[in-house]
């Protein structure tokens, strides 16, 4: 049995409280050691816990950027179908087919390839890194067979 005193400091059910979930409102961001761990306060009062928070989407720079890149890509590939579909008769005369066919549709694949790897590997940095690498690859992956030889050719 307690005492009155010892009823006068404690609450039915204080035991059972559980600790309230860290969290911050709209507009304030955690940092330091544990800030992985703070949830969002929803403008209806709720709390959303860490880790369930949506991630902002592209912006219309970038998706517009994404978008042109994406189509010089494409004709890139298209190309390098062209340009190395002239340069084959030439190639023959100095490797055989088992050696230019690997490279060829490597070549094919290298603007379906970079896009990927600049869109896997860039993911959580800044934008303007992202579209650095993107332009690097337009710079890098030029077709040469078609912009020396073209589709008609010497």
């Amino acid at each position: 049995m307690t005492s009155d005193s010892d009823d006068a400091l404690s609450w039915d059910g204080d035991d059972a409280r559980t600790p309230k979930d860290p969290a911050l409102p709209q507009g304030w961001n955690a940092v330091g050691k544990g800030s992985a761990d703070v949830g969002r306060i929803e403008d209806d009062g709720s709390v959303t816990p860490a880790g369930e928070t949506e991630r902002a989407g592209l912006s219309t720079a970038m998706l517009l950027v994404l978008g042109v890149v994406g189509g010089v890509y494409l004709l890139y590939t298209i190309g390098w179908v062209v340009g190395g579909l002239r340069l084959k008769p030439l190639a023959s005369f100095l490797v055989d087919d088992a050696m230019f066919l690997p490279w060829f549709v490597l070549a094919i694949a290298a603007p379906a390839l970079w896009f990927l790897a600049t869109w896997v590997l860039t993911r959580g940095r800044a934008a303007w890194v992202r579209i650095a690498f993107l332009l690097a690859g337009v710079v890098l992956l030029v077709p040469w067979p078609f912009v020396t030889v073209g589709v008609i050719g010497s």
